[in-house]
């Protein structure tokens, strides 16, 4: 059920610019040889892994550090006459930020680092010498990744550009991106921090915004679309005046927006329409908006109940519409009132979509444990 709410609607720069994607080599260190005479062993090649640390923003810092962006691990020491075990190679360690994928060439997900001090081996070292090979040391593993940075955020924006993502953001917390009445202010994700009373903090990232066809990579395309898989909620930020790419592109209301939106993630990755989700009216402080707001309520409950009711075309319209769980109309620039209500509203509805998540993980393992007690009276 979606539940529409009224609120009281009154009239640093870096050196370095923001990746969130980077390939690199790697190789494992040589394996030491062996000493035949006296059966030493040579040491084993170090090994290459990566870390994730929260103090590394994003990748620019990955890349800066090491220009040519190749992680040789050391070699094993040799077996000598005085030390027949050779001490292994030194490691690697490349510290990443919090969120990165370590994607191998051929497309396969090696690992995931998803908080402080995971850590992911990259590339082996080679075997020390023994009497298996015999005595010499082997070569390293060697392969290039790609580091694939997801950014983690409680609440991720979604939007078509200079819907007012970027005025909402400095409204609810401390962030300071940058707004004008330009299409793309945002050319890379900002991320800030809502604050509670009770020390309750929840974080917030603005991405960059859509066009249609960013499901295509079309525009910012895949690089904005990634960053909303690992947020636990979408915030739908959506004009109520509509939306106009450029002068010779078709106007799109606000209801046209949300279908456009909607079908956007869809077709980029068809999980993501089944996040909880909270769409936001902005610019409740335009001349006309009340009535355009009221159209758009009307217009939206027909188009739930029947989605060919909508004016766009077939191809435009997604297959299975998001579930908003509130719509609210806000005004960030004129009404704090409005912006305050709308975070605890969100602060709200990330509870019961935990509530929710917490009670069907139960529910699974009930269901285990009766399957697994019916199969053991059977046999």
């Amino acid at each position: 059920m979606v539940y529409i709410s009224r609120a009281l609607l009154l009239p640093k720069k870096s050196s370095q610019q923001w990746i969130d994607s980077l390939r690199i080599y790697t190789r494992g260190g040589h394996g030491g040889t062996g000493l035949p005479r006296v059966n030493g062993v040579g040491g084993a090649g170090g090994n290459v892994y990566i870390k994730a640390v929260e103090r590394v923003v994003d990748l620019s810092e990955v890349r800066h550090k090491n220009s040519k962006q190749r992680y040789v691990a050391g070699a094993g020491e040799n077996s000598v006459k005085h030390k027949c075990m050779g001490s292994p190679g030194d490691d690697v360690v490349i510290r990443s930020p919090v969120g990165v994928s370590v994607v191998t060439d051929q497309g396969e997900v090696i690992g995931d680092l998803l908080k402080e001090e995971d850590l992911v081996l990259v590339a082996r070292g080679g075997p020390g010498g023994s009497k298996a090979t015999e005595y010499l040391g082997l070569k390293g593993q060697a392969r290039s990744v790609k580091l694939d940075l997801k950014l983690i955020a409680d609440v991720g924006f979604v939007g078509f550009p200079n819907a007012g993502k970027s005025t909402l953001l400095k409204a609810i917390s401390r962030a300071r991106p940058k707004i004008a009445s330009y299409p793309f202010t945002t050319i890379q994700p900002n991320l800030g921090i809502c604050e509670f009373k009770d020390l309750r903090r929840i974080e917030l990232a603005d991405l960059p915004g859509l066009i249609e066809g960013a499901s295509y990579n079309v525009g910012m395309g895949h690089k904005f679309l990634k960053h909303v898989e690992r947020t636990r909620l979408l915030l739908f930020v959506v004009d109520v005046n509509g939306f106009q790419f450029k002068l010779d592109s078709p106007h799109r209301s606000a209801l046209d927006t949300v279908m456009l939106l909607n079908r956007e993630l869809e077709l980029y990755k068809e999980e993501l329409v089944t996040k909880p989700a909270v769409l936001v009216i902005t610019k409740m402080d335009s001349k006309g908006s009340e009535e355009q707001f009221e159209t758009f309520k009307s217009e939206y409950e027909k188009v739930v109940e029947n989605i060919q009711t909508s004016g766009l075309p077939a191809d435009s319209l997604p297959d299975l519409l998001c579930q908003f769980d509130e719509i609210i109309p806000i005004s960030a620039k004129f009404s704090p009132k409005s912006v305050e209500f709308l975070k605890h509203r969100l602060r709200h509805w990330m509870d019961v979509a935990e509530t929710r998540k917490t009670e069907e993980n139960v529910d699974q393992l009930s269901s285990k444990m009766a399957a697994e007690q019916l199969q053991e009276i059977v046999y």
